[in-house]
């Protein structure tokens, strides 16, 4: 018969999880490490990382029985599809162009459980994304599953970083995989070099005030004007430091339908963005992860991307946005305007 945990593992892979391993539930190593990065500030206004510190110095503080973690991770990068010429667009981070990946791994975390009850009737267990109070990386690197890179992401030498994280916390004592000890990173810093805003104040040191992906998701409010033109294109997340390294070279595309492009996400052009509607949002948004940034963060960050486009083709929408009745869409609009009018100025100027 084999090991439970051995069959543990071909289930989870039978469920469409491309990697697995088990560590032991004890005390986060990298808690320190996470009280110093929140006390330096640069957790930005995610407040309620603050409200939740505390909790994650240990996985008991989300099942008190806990004696083992299956981490598990699922690819999400989907493959490289047509781009439409001649219309302008903003970019999604990968890992939101498909589902609500929270749906789709809270699915297949309960299907294990069950699993795992059937093998051990009165096992107790609860399976988290990124919702609850754990250090998934830590925890990850403790089950073998990988680095920390310097752009802070987790890396797996074959697989690249472009994966969710999840994991299964069990009341079974398990065998512990072998921790991953080394890092492959190098002399390299292509990541650090690569990111436009500067958000990188040391290898392994993010600071999220700067970071594009918390900007365009997160932050609530008006984007510091500094700021503005290393968002670039981006409307929504971004994959500048993983496209950059080299390890995602031969990053696997996911098997998971649910992560498949959405055709409606990538339906709309900028110009659409910047005017999208209550009911357009409910209709084509609905169910995936562009819901976090709010229709107000998704049209604030479509008026900076215009912006930083340049293209006067936008300026009709960006009118009519510029007298929204939210100040946050209509101060963005405002910038953008004036950014795309000193250029045609400039323009004319050298002619």
């Amino acid at each position: 018969m084999k090991p439970l945990e051995e069959s543990l593992k071909e289930a989870a892979r039978e469920l469409g999880f491309d990697l697995v391993g088990i560590a032991a539930a004890e005390p986060a190593d990298d808690f320190p490490a996470y009280l110093a990065w929140l006390d330096q500030g640069h957790a930005g206004d995610m407040a309620y990382l603050h409200r939740h510190a505390q909790a994650r110095r240990h996985p008991a503080s989300i099942l008190d029985s806990v004696r083992s973690i299956v981490m598990l991770g699922m690819h999400y990068q989907p493959p490289k599809g047509e781009s439409s010429a001649g219309v302008p667009q903003g970019r999604i981070a990968r890992y939101a162009l498909g589902g609500d990946y929270h749906k789709i791994l809270w699915k297949k975390l309960d299907q294990l459980l069950l699993w795992v009850q059937e093998q051990v009737p009165g096992a107790a267990g609860r399976g988290v994304v990124d919702t609850a109070p754990l250090l998934e990386r830590g925890v990850a690197r403790r089950a073998g599953l990988g680095w920390f890179g310097k752009n802070t992401m987790l890396i797996h030498g074959k697989q690249g970083s472009y994966f969710f994280l999840a994991a299964l916390l069990l009341s079974l004592d398990l065998k512990a995989d072998a921790p991953f000890q080394t890092q492959h990173c190098g002399t390299c810093t292509a990541c650090l070099d690569a990111c436009p805003t500067d958000a990188f104040v040391a290898p392994y040191q993010l600071d999220a005030r700067r970071c594009i992906s918390y900007l365009t998701i997160e932050q609530r409010g008006p984007i510091d004007a500094e700021l503005r033109a290393g968002i670039g294109d981006w409307l929504f997340g971004c994959d500048i430091c993983q496209e950059v390294c080299p390890w995602n070279r031969s990053a696997p595309v996911s098997r998971e339908p649910g992560f498949a492009p959405r055709p409606g996400v990538q339906a709309f052009d900028l110009a659409q963005w910047v005017s999208l509607s209550e009911e357009e949002y409910r209709i084509h948004f609905a169910g995936t992860a562009l819901t976090r940034a709010k229709r107000a963060g998704l049209r604030r960050n479509a008026a900076i991307v215009a912006g930083n486009r340049g293209d006067p083709s936008l300026l009709p929408a960006l009118r009519e946005a510029a007298l929204d009745e939210d100040p946050v869409v209509r101060e963005a609009a405002q910038w953008a305007i004036a950014r795309i009018e000193n250029r045609q100025a400039e323009r004319s100027g050298k002619t």
